[in-house]
């Protein structure tokens, strides 16, 4: 029974993660304003527009942050752990469910910018004459992050170290949320 158990456990975490990822990704897209026209940014259209259409109507924007899109995303987090919690058979108190849900999600935020951040790195050294759907949404998402990095510390050399500091401060934050 408890190899049914993690089993379920796995598929419902990881299903409901990788929707909070889309609805992530889509926010951080409408943040930075990215071309949706891109068939990456109507996929990610298509695969929230169900729950978030709904949810609109009900929860306004805030200026430019889609409040809807994060009212989402932590009501799917806490569904997500304390269904994982009943079925672990040791379930949380409320406060807890809530906290580790808002822990989770930064963290998935912060994971989401480390491999960006990895894969921006190494499309700049084999991407250059590649034209994939993706690859201007990797760097339109990771320039607010890396701007003002660059700014501190310019290349040396010709050689961006931005990416090196960027990922030592999101495993830094990472290791503070206890990731």
């Amino acid at each position: 029974m408890a190899n049914g158990a993690n089993a379920f456990s796995y598929l419902v975490g990881t299903l409901l993660d990788l929707f909070i990822t889309a609805v992530m990704l889509r926010l951080l897209l409408q943040w930075v304003r990215a071309d949706f026209y891109n068939p990456v940014c109507q996929f990610l259209v298509k695969v929230t527009n169900p729950a978030l259409v709904p949810l609109r109507r009900v929860v306004p924007a805030i200026g430019r942050l889609d409040t809807a899109a994060l009212v989402l995303m932590l009501a799917l987090e806490i569904l997500g752990v304390w269904v994982v919690s009943r079925i672990a058979s040791s379930p949380l108190a409320p406060a807890h469910i809530v906290l580790f849900s808002i822990t989770k999600l930064l963290a998935t935020l912060l994971m989401t910018y480390f491999f960006l951040i990895i894969a921006a790195v190494i499309l700049s050294w084999v991407g250059a004459n590649l034209r994939h759907p993706v690859i201007p949404l990797v760097y339109q998402l990771t320039e607010p992050v890396m701007r003002p990095i660059r700014k501190v510390i310019p290349p040396i050399a010709g050689i961006d170290l931005s990416p090196v500091f960027a990922l030592i401060g999101i495993r830094f934050l990472l290791l503070l949320l206890g990731w």
